[in-house]
């Protein structure tokens, strides 16, 4: 269908679209997941986490076909780079020493969430392709520096790169379940420093008198989300940087979505110390590990509740895929393998966009050369990796 069938109206507001017209266009996406359904992106601009005080000015695409939702785009006029895990501080730095600015920029995200999956949820591909051209056309129509669209499935990101942006690669560590019966199972399937290590850890968290409990969905109490956020708050104060989220964002997601929460708690003396909140997609057999915070140090706490207390859960559940989140080559050892993820970028300024093109191409190949490496040294026994149990 040509593009000018297609009528598209910009939302500042996702309360004003029907969430049920959003929501089934992401139903009908193989590559969705929790994180683009209508109550998540609301949740983080009604809370105010992000918004324009934020420095996330939020201009939802949409693109209308004969009355019905076509295609839907988080997409955001970005006055920083914050919260985005797709780090181009030193494009912003190159542009500006050479007397031009940077921001504002656009960018197509999930916020603060460097999770994988559709950025571009349409019907179809035809409208699809039709959203693209829609948003280099409102970049230009905003005058905007640049456009982004941050860890975006293969397919969308060949569509990206055929209008002409630049392809970027980068790393992430996820858990497949290769069919195990339980955690022991799993065990069985690394090598014996890698088996012997986690073993070390747990009983570390156990010797130090922590229990841990989980709890899904609307077993999940207000008493739980209180202590949850305060434990998320003290970690980010720790480490000297304010919070992306808070109280109201976390209540509203567990009002709207609660089927997609799962949450661990771990107690001392009946005393909790720390929690870690996942997002469970059921539809599509996966776990997001997402946030974590602790009221005091406890060695290994971090990796019980963050890696192993996830894994679990997912081998109960059956689910096939557990994400653990942006970075972290620590993963590895504990079970955890690299994968790629990309995103797509456009840039207004001739010289720019030179000059990111010969990075990008750099960095591809630094990280298909990082792959390799850390292949060579999965936690996972050879005839395991095969299957063979």
């Amino acid at each position: 269908m040509p593009e000018n069938d297609y009528h598209t109206i910009v939302y500042d507001d996702l309360g004003r679209l029907d969430a049920s017209a959003w929501d089934r266009l992401v139903d009908a996406d193989p590559d969705a997941n929790p994180f683009v359904r209508h109550a998540f992106l609301h949740a983080m601009q009604s809370s105010g986490a992000a918004s324009p005080d934020t420095g996330w000015f939020a201009q939802f695409v949409t693109l209308w076909r004969n009355n019905q939702l076509a295609a839907a785009i988080p997409f955001y006029v970005k006055t920083h780079s914050y919260g985005e895990y797709v780090f181009d501080w030193s494009w912003a730095d190159a542009q500006e020493r050479s007397g031009l600015p940077y921001y504002p920029k656009g960018l197509v995200a999930v916020p603060f969430t460097p999770v994988p999956g559709t950025r571009l949820i349409a019907a179809d591909r035809p409208a699809r392709r039709a959203a693209i051209a829609a948003l280099l056309a409102l970049t230009a129509t905003l005058d905007l520096t640049s456009l982004h669209v941050l860890f975006a499935p293969a397919e969308q990101i060949d569509d990206l790169a055929s209008a002409g942006m630049l392809v970027r690669t980068n790393l992430q560590f996820h858990w497949r379940n290769l069919g195990y019966q339980g955690f022991e199972a799993f065990l069985a399937a690394l090598t014996q420093p890698k088996r012997k290590k986690i073993r070390a850890e747990r009983r570390k968290v156990r010797e130090a008198g922590i229990e841990l409990e989980r709890r899904v969905g609307r077993d999940i109490r207000e008493e739980d989300w209180r202590f949850f956020v305060r434990c998320y708050e003290n970690t980010y104060a720790t480490h000297g940087a304010p919070p992306y989220l808070n109280l109201r964002f976390f209540h509203d997601i567990a009002r709207l979505m609660p089927q997609n929460l799962m949450l661990v708690r771990a107690t001392r003396d009946g005393r909790p110390v720390a929690s870690a909140l996942a997002l469970l997609d059921r539809q599509r057999s996966a776990l997001y590990g997402r946030y974590w915070g602790a009221l005091a140090h406890v060695p290994c706490l971090h990796f019980e509740c963050c890696y192993y207390q996830m894994i679990d859960f997912a081998i109960e559940q059956g689910l096939q895929v557990f994400e653990g989140g942006a970075q972290g080559e620590h993963k590895l050892a504990r079970g955890l393998d690299p994968v790629t993820t990309h995103s797509a970028h456009w840039l207004r300024e001739p010289a720019m966009r030179a000059a990111v093109r010969r990075f990008v191409v750099r960095e591809r190949e630094s990280v298909t050369a990082v792959i390799d490496e850390l292949s060579e040294h999965r936690a996972f026994r050879a005839q395991a990796a095969l299957g063979d149990r």
